[in-house]
């Protein structure tokens, strides 16, 4: 347990971790993960407020989480519930009224909301006691809510959340909203951007560069992770892959609908045209002002590169898209990258890229089947793809399918 010193320095060094942390999701995991400890919860979760329903965005579980194989997540579908005083969250979120139960299976019957005992049921998991609270912005606006769940002592016995905290967890939860705020405008542009792209490429959807963003972030971590990368570094970079890969078709936005929304198969000189996507994509960050920018140059530029050196646009000057001195192979064409010429950001998203296209649902295709992936991905380690990478990506495989129920297209 920590002291109350303890528990000052720490929220306070918590407060500067998030304020560096851009990417919505990853700050959500970092909010809980640094509440739980602080308030030393075997679980919680967080619900994001749209309109008037809470929006499930993150949860964790000690005790599940060690019933999983090393190395490996958990993951929960999302799901909404309405701001109302039925629920927990919901009564919290309607009412700005933090909840501190000693156990939630013996509440009073007076009280207006109830506890859904299914999730416990589901997971076989015993939920006691628990502590709900608001999470707004300085002029007191609900941004979501947080709910820490079966305190602990130090023998790990499950007790009440201590009254006495509940003054710091406020004060928490509107630092972390604070962050919320801030990330979730930085997502906003993003998605802003993304859907300039939709309006020309009905491909370039919401839910498809949330998954690719997200995919490209478990590759990355599994591969860093088998190479004894510090968790630091691991989480630093994580931020910013993770945005940029969410953005590494926004060079569409400048490509011909002619040429997007082609049902045939393109020209040559049509695919030429296409190709510049890459280029103009990169030409959005080249006045490099910070390490984000640096990351999204590397994926937008080169996450059509091939390992075998047959990808594109190949060794070229972003400003004019030329081929740069000694890799012209034929008039005007710059000869691919090979290898790891290719930066480890650009492998990786066109990895998930990839693994997107073949495994969702199209107007020209149904989506693959899990197998037929998995030989078609193998088929392509060592020629389009890094075959390390390749290793990363069948090692969080399962990970992955997660992923891809959190973000479903709209027609499905």
């Amino acid at each position: 347990m920590l002291s109350e010193k303890e528990k000052i320095d720490l929220i306070t060094r918590i407060s500067i971790d998030l304020n560096e942390v851009k990417d919505i999701d990853l700050l959500l995991d970092r909010i809980l993960s640094n509440a739980r400890r602080f308030f030393n919860a075997d679980a919680g979760s967080i619900y994001l407020k749209e309109g008037d329903q809470l929006r499930f965005g993150n949860t964790q579980n000690e005790t599940l989480q060690k019933e999983l194989r090393r190395g490996k997540k958990l993951f929960f579908n999302t799901y909404s519930i309405p701001v109302n005083n039925q629920s927990i969250a919901g009564f919290v979120a309607k009412n700005i009224l933090p909840v501190n139960i000693t156990d939630v299976y013996h509440l009073n019957n007076t009280l207006p909301y109830a506890f859904d005992s299914q999730f416990d049921k589901l997971a076989r998991y015993k939920t006691e006691s628990m502590l709900t609270v608001p999470m707004t912005n300085q002029r007191r606006n609900l941004l979501g809510v947080m709910q820490l769940i079966n305190a602990k002592d130090e023998q790990g016995k499950i007790i009440p959340f201590s009254s006495a905290d509940e003054p710091l967890i406020a004060h928490f939860a509107t630092t972390a909203a604070l962050a919320v705020e801030r990330a979730q405008l930085t997502r906003n542009m993003i998605l802003r951007m993304i859907s300039m792209a939709e309006l020309r490429d009905p491909m370039e959807t919401g839910a498809h560069v949330n998954r690719v963003g997200a995919y490209s972030v478990e590759i990355y971590e599994e591969w860093a992770k088998g190479r004894g990368f510090a968790g630091m570094d691991i989480e630093r970079n994580k931020d910013f892959l993770r945005m940029a890969a969410m953005l590494h078709d926004v060079g569409k936005v400048a490509i011909s609908d002619l040429i997007l929304r082609k049902q045939d198969r393109l020209t040559d000189l049509e695919f030429e045209a296409m190709k510049s996507h890459t280029l103009l994509g990169a030409r959005l960050f080249r006045d490099i002002q910070t390490d984000f920018e640096e990351v999204a140059i590397d994926v937008a530029l080169n996450h059509h590169e091939k390992w075998d050196g047959t990808g594109y646009p190949g060794h070229v000057d972003i400003s004019t898209g030329k081929p740069l001195p000694g890799c012209e192979v034929l008039p005007g064409h710059a000869k691919g990258k090979r290898g790891e010429e290719i930066p480890l950001f650009g492998r990786i998203v066109a990895v998930a890229d990839v693994y997107d296209a073949l495994s969702s649902r199209r107007s020209y295709k149904e989506a693959w089947d899990e197998m037929r992936i998995f030989q078609e991905m193998h088929a392509l380690s060592g020629k389009s793809f890094d075959p390390e990478v390749i290793q990363a990506f069948f090692s969080c495989f399962d990970d992955l399918k997660a992923i891809g129920k959190r973000y479903p297209d709209r027609n499905q």
